[in-house]
């Protein structure tokens, strides 16, 4: 039976149905779907995990045990995975492991432009990669197989636009896998040097067999045409704009498994065209493999290795007509960057932190967004965890600035990749003033649960983590707990815990105005009467305020009544 399936939901029904038995992942944008979707599934165990190498470690666990197991992440999270990636290579599986990873071309949400069949060929792990749901779901069901047949984990590969389209796909039953023996082997799974020494031999005579695989490979197609003037070959989302701008005229070669590449189908293939063009996004991976083997191609010279391509670039760069270059009008429509939402708990905050002019290391999450004009409240964002021991290394290099610098990080990815870092600013003494941003929810990737929420993914109740409690056992004295709504007392914590000799802890905490159980206020007015078009509230960016004839003005179906506004206003014109 066919169902039109959003790619990551077909990549937790491939999964499913190839008797997957647990997956463990951290939430990461473009990825996030797969685990959500896995975990509908009530007869397999899904969880979220502190952050993505422990959850390649858990699906290592159960893949130890003989139990089929994934685990899922954004490009950014495989580089917190990497650790326990690489020596996965050595140690090989019992039961199958596979490693969903999405990559986000055009960095739609994310912080660098990464291309992870770097990760594939670093760590000699074989990578298999679906143009459209339907290979999403029989590649993820597929790569148990293989990773059991040829003990290695597997990596699949998406990327933003698979992940995020829907398309038909075939959907079957679940296959029962019972769970296979486990046998004490510690030459095989304990990786001191002696062990890993011997394994090493066995990836390099692994990745010769997976090679004389690739020739064959079913997921690697050619697709004949009818000219023999140009052949193109290509991969996931570059393969499906190539279709559509030349249909069945040019010959293609799509492969499906991009780690490793074939060498004589692709010879087989080139020697068919009169000229050989490598369509793929970011890096040139199948052109430098093409031309390692001898084989004259063209590739990055044509099109960028930044950002997604589209069936207008393909068909501009190669000479053809784009369907998609019909005659639509050009739109000069005006930019609308991310913003943070009307009521967000880190607004008011932010305001106080601006007002004091203090210097800000960031961290990843919704809240990067106050990095934005009017609040332009971050100084940097580099990655998970980065703000904390950033501000530790910038404290140390200048300790004069630990009077006016302080980091931020969310109760997420304070679990993620924060503890470490305060550990360092306690052991090491720099004084430095730390930021939790605690909206009791993982924000930006949609909502999910996490370790400080007391919840699963299954939303059944679980153990809470005390973040006071957690940072005290850290040997953190100064603690205290603000409301991000209150502008004056947010100030006042700032100078106090600022003018402290020791390292301090700063929780501001109110959940998501979003979350489902938050009541919201009653919209705010503003009295035209009263308003002096100070703009003191416009400083806010608070995207439910706007001026009209040079006074403010609140729109009712965005305002959510958090009234840090009112608290702004000296003239007292914003009322409920």
């Amino acid at each position: 039976m066919k169902k039109l399936l959003f790619g990551n939901e077909a990549v937790a029904r491939g999964l499913w149905e190839a008797g997957c038995g647990v997956v463990s992942s951290y939430p990461g944008t473009p990825s996030t779907e797969i685990t959500e979707y896995f975990a509908k599934y009530d007869d397999a165990y899904a969880e979220w995990a502190p952050n993505e190498k422990v959850a390649m470690e858990v699906a290592f666990g159960a893949s130890l045990r003989g139990v089929r197991s994934a685990c899922a992440m954004k490009h950014v999270g495989l580089n917190v995975a990497a650790d326990p990636l690489f020596t996965l290579s050595y140690t090989g599986v019992n039961g199958g492991l596979v490693v969903c990873v999405a990559d986000d071309p055009a960095m739609h949400s994310s912080q660098n432009e990464q291309d992870s069949r770097h990760y594939a060929i670093g760590a000699k792990i074989p990578m298999l990669e679906p143009a459209d749901s339907a290979e999403a779901l029989e590649f993820a069901r597929a790569a148990f197989d293989l990773s059991e047949e040829y003990d290695t984990p597997v990596i699949l590969r998406m990327c933003t636009r698979i992940a995020h389209s829907r398309s038909l796909a075939e959907v079957g039953e679940k296959t029962v896998h019972d769970a296979g023996e486990y046998t004490r082997n510690p030459g095989k799974y304990v990786m001191v040097p002696a062990n890993a020494k011997k394994r090493h031999p066995f990836v390099e005579e692994r990745t010769r067999k997976l090679v004389q695989l690739a020739e064959n490979c079913a997921f690697n197609k050619v697709f004949a045409g009818s000219r023999t003037d140009m052949g193109i070959i290509t991969s996931g989302t570059a393969y499906q704009y190539v279709r559509e701008v030349f249909g069945d005229t040019v010959p293609v070669m799509k492969l499906g498994m991009v780690n490793p590449l074939p060498e004589q189908s692709i010879r087989d293939f080139a020697a068919k065209v009169d000229r050989l063009v490598i369509v793929e996004e970011l890096d040139g991976i199948i052109e430098s493999h093409v031309k390692n083997m001898g084989i004259e191609c063209e590739g990055k010279s044509l099109f960028s290795p930044i950002g997604e391509l589209s069936q207008k670039i393909v068909a501009e760069v190669l000479g053809a007509v784009s369907p998609a270059a019909a005659d639509v009008p050009a739109i000069d429509t005006p930019a609308r960057p991310p913003q943070m939402c009307a009521g967000c708990p880190h607004r008011g905050l932010y305001y106080a932190m601006t007002k004091l002019k203090l210097k800000c290391l960031g961290d990843i999450g919704c809240y990067t967004l106050g990095a934005q004009p009017p609040l332009s409240a971050l100084d940097s964002t580099l990655c998970m965890g980065a703000s904390i021991s950033g501000l530790h290394g910038f404290v140390k290099a200048d300790p004069e600035r630990a009077r006016d610098t302080v980091c931020v990080i969310g109760d997420s990815t304070f679990m993620h990749s924060g503890i470490t870092g305060l550990a360092d600013i306690v052991y090491n003494d720099s004084g430095a003033t730390v930021i939790i941003l605690d909206n009791s929810i993982t924000g930006m990737t949609g909502h999910q649960q996490n370790p400080t929420t007391g919840y699963t993914i299954k939303g059944d109740p679980a153990a809470k983590i005390d973040l006071e409690a957690l940072c005290r056992a850290l040997g953190v004295n100064r603690v205290r707990v603000v409301d991000p709504y209150n502008i004056k007392e947010c100030e006042d914590a700032l100078k106090e815990e600022l003018a402290a000799p020791e390292a301090s802890v700063i929780i501001s905490r109110r959940p998501c105005i979003l979350l489902k159980n938050v009541k919201k206020g009653a919209p705010l007015h503003v009295s035209t009467d009263k308003c002096k078009s100070c703009k003191m509230c416009m400083k806010l960016g608070c995207p439910a305020i706007s001026l009209r004839d040079g006074k403010a003005k609140i729109d009712d179906s965005l305002c959510t009544g958090c009234k840090v506004c009112a608290s702004l206003c000296p003239f007292d014109a914003i009322t409920e």
